[in-house]
């Protein structure tokens, strides 16, 4: 099975996000074996680096600010890329203060969902409905219309 890895710095706090995070992550099972590592979110963004780079497996795409900005359709496509390719994938968040500069270079790709700023715990829901949508569109489901 696809194994997909969300790395996100910091825990989600609040219930609702917890259980939006969870409901996707029951939808993904039938699609990805689905991994979320929560790493502290310390006093700088220079102190997480190393542990975000210790979580890199696979094709790696970090979010960030100034990445390129895609579809929808686009990000399935992305998705598809690697999992055809029988790769392994990662998808980075990292804390409200962003990703270190090494970070974003040992990427592989940088990816911004909107030049808009959100919050980290709501951009670990929206990411994770975007990586439900994507496997929809690439199974050609109703869902994304």
């Amino acid at each position: 099975m696809f194994k997909v890895h969300l790395v996100c710095v910091g825990k989600l706090k609040e219930s609702y996000w917890r259980e939006a995070v969870a409901e996707y992550r029951k939808r993904l099972s039938r699609f990805c074996a689905l991994d979320i590592r929560e790493l502290p979110e310390r006093a700088s963004i220079l102190e997480e680096a190393p542990d975000i780079l210790r979580a890199f497996k696979g094709r790696v795409i970090a979010l960030a600010v100034e990445g390129k900005g895609c579809s929808s359709e686009g990000f399935a496509e992305k998705i598809a890329a690697v999992r055809d390719r029988g790769e392994e994938l990662t998808l980075v968040i990292g804390s409200s203060y962003g990703l270190a500069p090494e970070v974003k270079e040992a990427a592989h790709e940088l990816v911004s969902f909107s030049r808009l700023t959100f919050p980290h715990q709501l951009m670990r829901v929206i990411l994770m409905e975007q990586l439900y949508r994507a496997f929809m569109i690439l199974s050609n489901s109703e869902y994304h219309k």
